[in-house]
């Protein structure tokens, strides 16, 4: 799915197996794709509970990386000393993945490409925006509500009154409204430091855009 993510990635099945026929062992960088892969729609995260309840979500993607046996280091930043004891859990003995299990991603995989996330790694170095604006706050917000099932649709029922409360009241507490994605003029001098290539000023008026009429109910 690298091409479907962004035009400009190149599929890392073709790089690894150019590596695997110059006998050159692989190093494989954010293999969570900045902590991405640790936070998947809640359907998401079920099916992958309902396959190993014992497992991290995160876990899948380590065993992912190191199953291919010309990867030499799978190299991954870490936070806090939970997330560290859950890889060497994971590691540490290691337990490549089945074929049935390879399967089981490629599944997992299509399905979450049904989610319209962003694909922001929070990297933050489209910051500081010139704006004040708090641009990896707002693509995380607009994520973390889609993953949640929150992100409101149609005009009525019980359940778009509570997406929409859930989606407007969170973005209040996550960003503060003079950092918010209304003040974007689109100077587009975050774009180019984006590694993703997402455009930003796009994204921030689409999502400007969603919350001025999620406010007027319209």
């Amino acid at each position: 799915h690298a091409k479907e993510i962004n035009p400009r990635n190149t599929n890392a099945e073709y790089l690894y197996n150019e590596l695997a026929k110059r006998n050159i062992p692989a190093v494989i960088m954010e293999p969570l794709l900045g902590g991405r892969l640790s936070n998947l729609h809640d359907h998401v995260v079920a099916r992958l509970k309902q396959a190993e309840p014992d497992r991290s979500v995160a876990s899948w993607a380590f065993r992912y990386a190191g199953t291919h046996p010309d990867v030499l280091t799978v190299l991954s930043g870490m936070t806090y000393m939970e997330h560290l004891e859950d890889n060497l859990r994971t590691y540490a003995p290691f337990k490549p993945l089945t074929n049935e299990e390879m399967d089981f991603l490629y599944t997992t995989a299509d399905l979450m490409m049904q989610y319209p996330t962003i694909p922001c790694n929070d990297c933050k170095y489209c910051m500081p925006c010139p704006y004040g604006i708090d641009i990896p706050s707002i693509l995380l917000h607009y994520n973390k509500c889609v993953n949640e099932g929150n992100i409101p649709e149609g005009h009525d029922g019980e359940e778009y009154r509570k997406a929409r409360r859930a989606f407007l009241v969170g973005y209040d507490r996550s960003v503060p409204r003079l950092r918010q994605a209304s003040h974007c003029i689109g100077c587009n001098q975050c774009g180019p430091h984006c590694p993703q290539s997402i455009d930003i000023p796009s994204e921030l008026h689409r999502i400007d855009a969603f919350v001025e009429n999620l406010k007027q109910n319209a």
